[in-house]
Formats: C-alpha cells, sequence, structure tokens
C-alpha cells in the first residue's frame, strides 16, 4: 500500500507490504527506478505484522517498483498508481508523484 504526502519539493511515499505477503517474509527490499533496480538498496523494516519504508522522491514523476520478498520472490504493490509491463514478463507497480487538485 502507498501513502503519500507531498511538500513543497518532494514528495514522501510510504511503502507498505500486505500483511498476508508479509507473514511468509523474512526480508523485503523495495527494488525500482529510484535506487537503478538494486535488489538490496533499499530494505523495508519489520513494523508488527509488515515491513514499511518511506522515501522522499521528486516531484512530478513516475517511478516503477516492485517488492523482493526472501531475495526470489517479486510482487507488486495491488493499491499502486497504475501497472506498466516489464520485459521479464509480468507487469511492474507504477506511483505517481503528481500533486493531485
Amino acid at each position: 500500500m502507498l501513502k503519500k504526502r507531498f511538500l513543497k519539493t518532494k514528495c514522501k511515499v510510504e511503502f507498505t507490504v500486505p500483511e498476508a505477503i508479509a507473514a511468509e517474509a523474512s526480508t523485503v527490499h523495495l527494488v525500482g527506478d529510484f535506487n537503478h533496480w538494486n535488489e538490496t538498496a533499499t530494505p523495508l523494516e519489520k513494523n508488527k505484522k509488515t515491513f514499511k519504508v518511506t522515501l522522499d522522491l521528486e516531484l512530478n514523476r513516475e517511478y516503477q517498483f516492485r517488492y523482493l520478498v526472501n531475495s526470489q520472490e517479486w510482487h507488486n504493490d495491488w493499491h499502486a498508481d497504475k501497472y506498466v509491463p516489464n520485459p521479464f514478463s509480468g507487469d511492474n507497480s507504477v506511483v505517481s508523484t503528481y500533486p493531485t487538485e
């Protein structure tokens, strides 16, 4: 799930893995455009029943991303702003940092 907070110069986005996925996870990493698809650069922190991380992202952009669970299972965020096909089969989640009026 995504929670966004728009500030003057950036958008704070909280990424949260659903409890159903988190229940089976020992590690979760956020992988996407913002970290050059580095599979270990952005670990999520375990928080009670789920995993979370907050990133500061540039305004007026769209970022593709996925969650990597236990270093082997790829998951989308089913509350993403949209989805786009990826070159490896399947879709990537997209978060938009365009402020809404």
